[in-house]
């Protein structure tokens, strides 16, 4: 259902991921509006009121009575984020919180049952949004691979990861057994979020490995190596297999149906000829195939630098939504659950990613913590309130 006017939004927060639902907000006038941002302390509010000229607000609950807005954004530390999340629903205000929704297990519960009947809440959770995860995960629900019966990960952190493997091979929330190990080694960190350090020095760098059982036969492969996200020196690397092949980064090997495979070509009869015509009628072709993105801006492109869509086999799969706007895969996703979030808050969309599957996803990162602490199987049980 499309949005007869843009849907005003607020923030709570003034932090790095703040910014970026503020910044993306007002990048998209036409579908949404930015209407205040609220802060802790005055000096931050009035940086935020220079910086985004809109109203300024010391309480998220004052900022939702007097702005009325239909989405509020909290993007806050951990430690604060499930008290502010509750005083926002208890007003009334349909909210889109960042990851996690609360620092830990009884935290969570807690949160839950203070305001998860109420289904106002979602959650920023934007991995599977960014463009060539969500080219794989469209190649997937085609069928492309069969079944998906496995996903490994190797990218980012904890309940991020535990969501990707989780949509690849499309479960649900149901219980799950994680068994994790954490191994030190050297490594050289060149880059973090504020850029080059300049040191080529290796220094102990700590790797999870963790092992999901989702059961029916289904697993996750957890991997990952402090600082991962920046560090680039370390390959970010997806595998997703499934009964009829598999996806490894861009790259797909499938068996291919007798109903894709083209009668063979016309010719004089040769010996053998009639076996060749026996296979093409049987599941004997194994091909192979790539994901390709197609970017403007290159060699003689003047559209500017941007992503248009990525294609398989010679078809769209996923289309940028956002084409114009010159946006980084990040910004993509983080707008794409922005925009529909705003969609749902006024009833002109589903639910992108509910605060249940939120709960749930980060129970599971917790247990690989636990299980690397305990060096213990654990298992997650699905929240009964739910």
């Amino acid at each position: 259902m499309p949005m007869a006017a843009p849907v005003s939004v607020a923030v709570v927060g003034t932090g790095w991921r703040a910014a970026f639902f503020a910044r993306l907000t007002q990048a998209l006038p036409e579908q949404l509006a930015l209407v205040g941002v609220a802060a802790r302390r005055q000096e931050r509010a009035e940086e935020a009121r220079r910086r985004w000229q809109v109203p300024v607000f010391l309480d998220p609950v004052d900022m939702v009575r007097r702005a009325q807005p239909d989405l509020v954004v909290t993007a806050v530390p951990w430690a604060v984020n499930a008290t502010v999340v509750a005083d926002l629903v208890e007003a009334g205000a349909k909210v889109l919180t960042e990851t996690p929704p609360a620092p830990d297990a009884a935290a969570l519960i807690r949160l839950w049952e203070q305001v998860g009947a109420k289904r106002q809440v979602q959650v920023a959770e934007q991995y599977l949004l960014l463009p060539g995860h969500a080219a794989r995960l469209a190649l997937i629900r085609s069928g492309v691979i069969g079944v998906p019966t496995s996903a490994q990960v190797s990218s980012t952190h904890g309940y991020h990861a535990v969501s990707m493997i989780r949509g690849f091979l499309g479960v649900g929330r149901e219980p799950v057994t994680v068994r994790a190990q954490r191994f030190t080694a050297p490594l050289v960190d060149p880059l973090n979020r504020d850029g080059w350090t300049d040191d080529d020095v290796p220094k102990p760098a700590g790797t999870t490995l963790a092992t999901l059982d989702l059961g029916e036969g289904r697993s996750g492969l957890y991997d990952f190596t402090d600082g991962q996200w920046h560090n680039q020196l370390r390959f970010r690397r997806v595998l997703v297999r499934g009964t009829h092949g598999e996806i490894s980064g861009d790259e797909v090997i499938r068996l291919v149906p007798p109903s894709e495979v083209g009668p063979p070509s016309d010719g004089p009869d040769v010996p053998g000829k009639g076996a060749d015509r026996r296979a093409a009628a049987e599941p004997r072709s194994i091909v192979s195939g790539q994901l390709r993105r197609y970017q403007l801006g290159q060699d003689l492109n003047l559209d500017g630098h941007d992503t248009e869509h990525l294609s398989f086999d010679g078809k769209v799969v996923y289309r940028n939504p956002f084409v114009g706007r010159r946006f980084m895969d990040e910004e993509i996703a983080i707008a794409s659950v922005l925009t529909a979030s705003a969609a749902w808050a006024v009833d002109a969309g589903p639910e992108p990613y509910p605060l249940a599957d939120g709960c749930h996803d980060h129970l599971i990162g917790l247990a690989i913590d636990e299980s690397v602490a305990t060096a213990d199987p654990v298992r997650t049980e699905p929240e009964r309130r739910r």
